[in-house]
């Protein structure tokens, strides 16, 4: 008799959690349909993108090699698809900060993100230290390879990011713009 207590007190538990896995699956199945959909309808209108390989090597300027290698390949729209490597010195300007910092060691880059072109760049950086400790911010002229920086960039040929002022906190934000076609 007792079982059959302790079985009907779980059996409603079980039937709830039930119904929350099949709730979550739903939910997932909906998000999934969204974001397919919305990538289909943006990425048909980027286009296709070439993508560039590079390595650097010790004493280069992290941002300063990218922005050579956007002026020098007319890179128009440039994204980060990956970096990995090391630096011995990370120049970064931490969030809503005015004043660079410029940290020196031996860093490993956990991640490179971000747009730029041949005109301008929005890239954040986060790096770590032999202990783990790690920070993140704006990339900053002064970041210098220790022994290797192995990147691979994008460019999206259909448009163009261009820097505008936005009122609203006074910064120069990305602006997408269709590439002009070239007769």
């Amino acid at each position: 008799m007792h079982s059959s207590k302790n079985a009907s007190r779980i059996f409603p538990s079980f039937l709830s959690f039930l119904n929350l896995v099949m709730r979550i699956i739903h939910l997932f199945i909906v998000s999934f349909a969204i974001c397919s959909t919305a990538m289909a309808q943006t990425t048909d209108n980027w286009g296709s993108s070439k993508f560039m390989a590079l390595r650097l090597a010790p004493h280069q300027d992290l941002k300063q090699e990218l922005m050579k290698l956007a002026m020098k390949e007319n890179i128009q729209s440039g994204f980060i698809a990956t970096c990995v490597g090391s630096l011995e010195q990370a120049t970064l300007r931490f969030a809503n900060q005015e004043e660079a910092v410029t940290l020196k060691g031996h860093f490993e880059i956990l991640s490179l993100v971000g747009t730029f072109s041949n005109s301008s760049a929005h890239l954040h950086l986060s790096v770590a230290d032999s202990t783990g400790k790690t920070w993140g911010g704006h990339l900053l002229d002064g970041s210098l390879i220790y022994t290797t920086a192995e990147i691979v960039v994008g460019d999206l040929d259909d448009i163009t990011f261009e820097r505008e002022t936005d009122h609203t906190y006074g910064y120069k934000e990305l602006v997408v713009k269709k590439r002009k076609k070239s007769k």
